[in-house]
C-alpha cells in the first residue's frame, strides 16, 4: 500500500496546502469568530460578547481528563476544554476556565455547540430547513443575534 501526503514522497493530499485554482495557496481555519447570546459580566459590569474560538487539538481534550475537578465532576470537562480553547472574549486580557464557569448557562450551551460545529464540521454553518415551506438553507451560527441577519 502506497501512501501519499504532505511529508510523504509522492503527493500532497488535496486541499491541505495546496496551491488553489488561481494559483494561491490554501491555508486551514484554525479560529473562528462567535458572538454569545447574552455575554459574559466580569466583575466590573462589563458585558463581553465577540469572541473567538479555535480548534482543539488532542491535548486539548487529553489534560483536562487528569484535571481533579473533571475527575469528581464529569460535566465540568467543558468547562475545562472551552478555557483551553477560547482564545478570545471581548476586552478581557485572560479566558481560562474560571471565565467560562462564570458565564451564563445558555451561553455555555452556544459555546459548547460551537466547539461541536468547528471541530466536527470544520464551519460554522449549519444546515436547516423552513418549518412551513420545507426550503433547505444554511445559516451562520457564529456571529448572529436573534433577530438579526
Amino acid at each position: 500500500m502506497r501512501r501519499e501526503g504532505p511529508g510523504v514522497p509522492g503527493g500532497a493530499v488535496p486541499g491541505f496546502d495546496a496551491p488553489s485554482a488561481s494559483g494561491a495557496r490554501e491555508t486551514l481555519r484554525t479560529e473562528f469568530e462567535f458572538e454569545l447570546p447574552r455575554g459574559y459580566v466580569d466583575e466590573a459590569g462589563t458585558v463581553h460578547r465577540r469572541g473567538a474560538m479555535r480548534l482543539a487539538t488532542a491535548r486539548d481534550e487529553l489534560v483536562p481528563l487528569r484535571d481533579v475537578r473533571v475527575r469528581e465532576n464529569p460535566a465540568y470537562l467543558s468547562v475545562v476544554l472551552l478555557g483551553r480553547v477560547i482564545t478570545r472574549l471581548g476586552t478581557l486580557g485572560d479566558v481560562h476556565d474560571g471565565t467560562v464557569e462564570n458565564m451564563f448557562a445558555s451561553d455555555l450551551a452556544f459555546l459548547q455547540d460551537f466547539y461541536r460545529q468547528i471541530n466536527a464540521e470544520g464551519h460554522t454553518r449549519a444546515a436547516v430547513a423552513c418549518p412551513h415551506c420545507e426550503q433547505a438553507f444554511e445559516v451562520e451560527l457564529a456571529g448572529s443575534r436573534l433577530g438579526e441577519s
